[in-house]
């Protein structure tokens, strides 16, 4: 039996549909309130409005649950690579064994670059960020790649798929050897997808990098904890590009664009900046702390607390194993790192921050994960933006697949002038 809630609005009452999603929450459907009503909704930052369907990520913040798929995280995190996780995402189901392998063999084939691409690296300027320049050389490879998917061919996307996501990783590496002027190294088809990555951003002409495989871990795990997070900031700029029928490459750097600010894809690398300004003047994790609770005080704790998760980031939580794991291995004598693990250890026993479920989130581990493998600090973002591809590119082909798709346009409420009379120049 259908539910409705009623509005009711200047003695006239509207009806608007309930609907309720597989894991039990209910949404109020508002598309036709304005055509029946004249009314819009006010949702400042969209903190209470649904954009949209999807079958790709499920969040439960109360209880702290992340599901891709269905799949938990903590079991995708356990048995699934990123490759493995990014056909998943994209597909909807577990690729089986020829599947992953064709996958895998496309990833290879198209890691490299078309040489012309190589010379848009020279320019840019030896100090700019790689964020500008991924987003910028993303949007470059359509005019190369020229991406034609009708909307259903799964065949056509995998190719584009792999060619997105295995190229990102060489343009990330490029573009982080280019701000700092060194040679861009290419990829090599002998090595997986992550130890690519790493031989490509650490490697010299005269010099190989090879990845230790505890290294390898922390980063795949990395990546598959990031590969999508529901309707954030930069997959919703994803959809919303998308729905003007804008390709695959064009929406995905969109995506990397709406990444790069501070309160999203930068959380990261606020957290390290954080411990840098600790350490700078002299402060330790419990005087730091206290700073935090005194309402006097303008101190902000970085990497705690999430605006969707009322409880624990289930992320975090496998990227405190992952980094504890990490640093015991490479035996890394570093006072940023050591102070981070005195902080999140010192917040967790605090009543003040566990009242509060101020715990530590996602960003607190990634953070401390990318220092230790000697990822720098600007190119943390771009690890991030690696890491969401295959979630960006699921959003885009289920807003491409939808043969019923209108084009994203939110209203607005108008609080400027009224009508005003033109004044001359002279006269003003």
């Amino acid at each position: 039996m259908a539910e409705y809630a009623r509005l009711e609005v200047d003695g006239h009452v509207y009806e608007l549909p309930i609907l309720t999603g597989t894991e039990g929450e209910r949404a109020v459907d508002i598309s036709k309130l304005r055509t029946q009503s004249g009314l819009i909704t006010l949702d400042d930052g969209y903190g209470n409005t649904g954009s949209c369907s999807s079958e790709v990520t499920f969040i439960d913040g109360d209880e702290g649950i992340l599901r891709y798929r269905g799949y938990p995280i903590e079991t995708l995190a356990e048995h699934s690579s990123f490759v493995e996780t990014a056909y998943l995402l994209i597909f909807g189901h577990l690729p089986t064994q020829a599947e992953r392998e064709h996958f895998s063999d496309l990833l290879t084939e198209y890691s490299a670059l078309h040489e012309s691409m190589m010379k848009h690296f020279d320019a840019f300027p030896t100090n700019s960020h790689p964020m500008a320049i991924m987003s910028a050389m993303i949007n470059s490879l359509s005019t190369h790649e020229r991406p034609k998917i009708e909307p259903g061919d799964d065949a056509a996307l995998e190719i584009y798929a792999a060619k997105l996501i295995s190229k990102i990783r060489t343009i990330a590496a490029a573009s982080y050897k280019s701000s700092i002027g060194q040679p861009i190294i290419y990829p090599r088809p002998d090595l997986r997808y992550v130890d690519n990555f790493l031989h490509m951003m650490f490697s010299l002409p005269y010099k190989e990098y090879e990845a230790s495989p505890e290294v390898s871990h922390a980063l795949n795990m990395f990546l598959v904890l990031h590969a999508d997070h529901e309707q954030n900031c930069s997959t919703s700029t994803v959809r919303m590009v998308a729905s003007g029928e804008a390709n695959l490459y064009a929406a995905c750097s969109a995506g990397v664009v709406a990444l790069w600010g501070p309160k999203h894809g930068g959380a990261n690398t606020e957290v390290v900046t954080m411990l840098q300004r600790m350490r700078r003047e002299g402060i330790s994790p419990q005087e730091f702390l206290n700073q935090v609770k005194d309402k006097k005080n303008n101190r902000r704790l970085m990497g705690f607390g999430h605006r969707v998760y009322r409880n624990f980031d289930p992320r975090s939580k496998i990227l405190r194993g992952a980094a504890d794991r990490l640093l015991t291995a490479m035996k890394i004598d570093d006072p940023l790192l050591g102070m981070a693990q005195e902080l999140a250890d010192l917040a967790l026993n605090d009543d003040y921050f566990v009242e509060r479920k101020l715990y530590p989130n996602v960003d607190f581990y990634s953070g401390v994960i990318l220092r230790a493998i000697g990822i720098p600090l600007n190119m943390y973002t771009v690890m991030f933006s690696m890491g969401r591809m295959p979630g960006w590119i699921a959003n885009w082909k289920e807003i491409h697949d939808n043969p019923g798709q209108k084009i994203y346009r939110p209203r607005q409420l108008y609080v400027g002038s009224e009508k005003r009379e033109w004044v001359p120049r002279h006269a003003r």
